[in-house]
């Protein structure tokens, strides 16, 4: 069945020929069409165009209409970097911020990742689904029409399984792109607080080989930081990853630049993320690599961190991603409208820079590019359609406002 959308006021985000990404001056720079039509044909984007260019149709009986009642027409948003697996909040520790805590030092009392890993290991496989689902729908919502996925609230080897199996789950069962990633190197579990190797042993000689064999992990992903993983542990663990042929996504530079950067593109890494805190020998490692730096702006703004250098990225002529973070601890929101408000506000960003930075980029570090992140014949209809907006500026000013009327993904309403 055909599907043709007309009355566009504006189509953001075309491409005649697709780029694997948008870097450098060329992210100041958008392709839109005013006044537009979008045609797709079984979930796949077959023409696009003015209004004035669109004959009609013949056949009227296989075509169904969308008016989009001057509304503008977005692809989804490609959210890179997420954990939306989890078995609880932690508004509890959002209080010990507030009266003065540091992340670190929560951490030290049981708290962080560690409180998560013992609800999530006590919670069944279908509790653990019908929340990741409930919170996956109302992304929906906002926008989202691909997410990674993020073990490591697992720690044991039965539960890291436990939370793999349930995106998988999800993937299945959703209209929306979904990768898995295999993060069970996010903490030390209490029972290994005093040997790191031994952990680090049970996720490359038991975990990894589980997950491979079962094919539950697109990628793998490593928190090197201070007090957690060491720049060895995270060269150990990719090297681990790519003898099983499954590629890494890292987490660093979020506290400290430590020598991660470096590692994780010598190892061949998608994405490298966080990178609150850069040194000048991290963007020099970036430059003319196939890593993507991706920022998470929502955690700055929770935890009260320093944000991201976007623009000292932008003008190295590098690429630069944005993705939420979503997790219960540093940053409770996968809104990637309110994504797009902190590139904007906090980071400095100019609206088409963060439209490349949601879209095509965070594509990119999800191994999507071919299939999503812009307009384009040939991939897929993944795109959502906003109200009667004044200009594609709206949508980062209006920072507490949904102003999506409709999300289509894989060429289907959602409702």
């Amino acid at each position: 069945m055909k599907t043709v959308i007309k009355n566009i006021s504006e189509l953001i985000q075309t491409e005649t020929n697709p780029k694997k990404w948008i870097a450098g001056k060329e992210m100041s720079k958008i392709s839109t069409i005013k006044e537009a039509f979008l045609e797709y044909e079984d979930g796949i984007i077959t023409a696009f165009g003015s209004m004035g260019q669109w004959k009609g149709i013949e056949d009227w009986n296989n075509t169904d209409i969308i008016d989009a009642e001057g509304g503008m027409v977005f692809p989804t948003y490609c959210d890179s970097h997420t954990h939306l697996v989890f078995a609880a909040s932690r508004e509890e520790e959002f209080v010990d911020r507030i009266n003065g805590l540091s992340y670190e030092e929560i951490a030290k009392r049981g708290g962080g990742i560690l409180n998560s890993a013992e609800k999530l290991q006590k919670s069944t496989e279908e509790e653990l689904y019908e929340s990741a689902l409930n919170r996956l729908n109302n992304l929906i919502k906002l926008g989202t029409g691909a997410i990674e996925i993020k073990s490591g609230y697992g720690l044991t080897l039965e539960s890291e399984l436990k939370m793999l199996r349930v995106i998988r789950r999800l993937e299945k069962n959703t209209e929306v792109s979904i990768k898995s990633t295999f993060l069970g190197a996010h903490a030390l579990p209490k029972e290994y607080k005093n040997n790191k190797d031994g952990y680090m042993d049970l996720v490359i000689n038991e975990m990894l080989p589980k997950v491979a064999s079962e094919g539950l992990a697109d990628y793998v992903d490593i928190f090197c930081e201070k007090g957690y993983f060491t720049i060895e542990d995270t060269k150990r663990l990719l090297d681990s990853a790519q003898k099983y042929g499954i590629q890494g996504k890292t987490h660093v530079n979020q506290f400290n630049s430590m020598g991660g950067v470096q590692a994780s593109i010598e190892l061949g890494a998608l994405s490298v993320d966080h990178l609150e805190e850069m040194k000048d020998y991290d963007f020099e490692a970036l430059k003319n690599s196939d890593c993507m730096p991706t920022i998470l702006p929502s955690c700055s703004f929770f935890l009260g961190i320093p944000y991201g250098p976007a623009n000292k990225m932008i003008e190295k002529g590098l690429p630069v991603a944005l993705a939420s973070d979503y997790n219960p601890g540093s940053t409770p929101s996968g809104n990637m409208n309110f994504i797009s408000s902190l590139g904007c506000i906090q980071m400095k960003m100019t609206p088409e820079q963060v439209i490349n930075a949601t879209t095509i980029n965070t594509a990119y570090a999800m191994g999507l590019e071919k299939e999503l992140g812009s307009i384009c014949v040939g991939k897929k209809a993944n795109i959502f359609i906003t109200q009667d907006i004044p200009s594609y500026s709206y949508l980062p000013y209006s920072f507490g406002e949904n102003v999506i009327n409709k999300v289509i993904l894989n060429g289907k309403v959602i409702v």
